[in-house]
């Protein structure tokens, strides 16, 4: 039987040990801050109904779908988690509570080309609150600051989440007279850091037909900057002129106002009149998150508000705000620019027990006990020669190596090497677990991305 290659598809991540644990790392903070916000985990099936998938979709996203039939079932898999969000509100509302605050990290599917750092199945990790006809603006100022405290706890310091109101925008283009192609100036306008401004009046001339009075108006409005005190200052003179404007931009000073208290420095937010977002379901206030010394990454984490999230499936006002990070692209990338902390343990274990007799019953007895004070603990059994059994542990990253022959278990003791300085120490069971611990606390004491 002739053998099959073994390959990984293009456009999924496979890692191998040492980085699959600064992954498990990074999805670990997450699910710690977005529930010390309150969140409640969710997990929705990879695989839906292709009717529910793409009641919201059509277009693109039909394109990019993995779909399948398996008997009289038309399936597919999931491309966002928002959808199925969208499904499971529907489903559920009469037994949820309301504010619902959710946040899901799963894997999500796209068929779209594979590129470098663009991902075909690809972890989304997402935060929602969704509201019951009503949602106060409030909750809009909250998403950053769980986006501030995300990133800080993983290591990141110079970020900068941007933010804008999409009623702003479009009450702007009602004033133009522009309300019909309100959608394609944003997204022509989403382009900007892409394609510069030059190409972006080109675009809004050529592509969307505008008037040369018109494109240099909105190129204008959206070249406002200053801090976010003068953004605002320089929208005033626009109040007055349009209900919607002056909707969005009292919703965007609320916003600003309460950012500072809610914990985000004034140096890690910014109001961007460029921040449009290009989906159309965005309702209210938008927000994007730039890595500031790599601004051609793009944005590591993006969302906003809506006023209808599950129209397509109940008559239910269900209005909600939210952001999604992609975590694997981000993953990706913090890995090539070697942002990622080598440091940090990556080991699967931190000990590894290595008995020196045939009988294993002092050997089982202490990794019982670690593994009982919570120290990840390896046993060895392998019948292999000694040098091979340190390099094993060295090859790995385990910090300790404890060893136990006879005199070791006549005196309820171990020997504990310290794999990194080389010093070995004759220990009880339960000063050599305070070793270990104290070493773990060091070692974890550190964040995943290099500051």
């Amino acid at each position: 039987m002739s053998q099959i290659t073994p390959r990984t598809l293009s456009g999924f991540m496979e890692l191998l040990p040492a980085p699959q644990q600064q992954m498990e790392r990074f999805l670990q903070v997450l699910r710690e801050t977005y529930s010390l916000y309150g969140f409640t985990p969710l997990d929705t099936p990879l695989i839906e109904s292709a009717e529910i998938l793409l009641a919201k979709g059509g277009g693109e996203t039909e394109k990019q779908i993995y779909r399948f039939q398996k008997g009289d079932a038309d399936l597919a898999l999931r491309f966002d988690l928002t959808v199925p969000l969208a499904k499971y509100v529907a489903l559920h509302a009469g037994e949820l509570s309301f504010p619902f605050r959710r946040y899901q990290i799963g894997k999500v599917y796209r068929g779209e080309r594979a590129q470098r750092g663009r991902f075909r199945e690809f972890y989304q990790a997402d935060i929602d609150i969704i509201g019951d006809g009503k949602l106060d603006v409030a909750n809009e100022a909250e998403i950053p600051a769980v986006i501030y405290a995300t990133f800080t706890r993983l290591g990141l310091a110079r970020f900068q989440i941007r933010v804008n109101n999409r009623k702003i925008l479009n009450g702007f283009y009602e004033m133009q007279g522009l309300s019909e192609q309100a959608g394609d100036i944003m997204r022509t306008v989403d382009k900007l850091d892409k394609i510069g401004p030059e190409n972006v009046q080109k675009m809004l001339l050529e592509g969307v037909g505008l008037s040369e009075e018109q494109a240099d108006a909105i190129m204008r409005f959206i070249s406002i900057r200053g801090t976010n005190a003068e953004v605002l200052e320089q929208l005033a003179p626009y109040q007055g002129r349009n209900k919607l404007f002056d909707q969005g931009l009292e919703e965007l000073i609320t916003v600003v106002k309460y950012l500072s208290a809610f914990g985000v420095p004034e140096s890690h937010f910014a109001v961007d009149l460029t921040i449009a977002r290009g989906l159309d379901y965005y309702t209210g206030t938008v927000y994007e998150t730039l890595m500031l010394d790599h601004p051609e990454i793009g944005s590591i984490c993006s969302g906003g508000r809506y006023d209808n999230l599950a129209a397509f499936y109940t008559d239910r006002q269900l209005p909600g705000v939210g952001i999604s990070i992609g975590v694997t692209r981000l993953f990706y990338v913090l890995q090539e620019q070697g942002l990622l902390n080598e440091e940090l343990n990556t080991a699967p274990s931190e000990v590894l027990i290595i008995p020196m007799t045939e009988d294993l019953t002092a050997a089982g007895q202490a990794a019982t006990f670690f593994r009982g004070c919570e120290i990840r603990t390896q046993l060895y059994t392998e019948q292999r020669k000694f040098k091979a059994k340190l390099a094993y542990a060295d090859k790995l990253g385990i910090p300790f190596v404890a060893f136990l022959g006879e005199d070791e278990a006549a005196q309820n003791k171990i020997s504990l090497k310290n794999m990194q300085t080389g010093e070995q120490q004759l220990l009880n069971l339960v000063d050599a677990a305070n070793v270990i611990l104290e070493d773990m606390r060091v070692r974890n004491n550190g964040k995943l991305i290099k500051s």
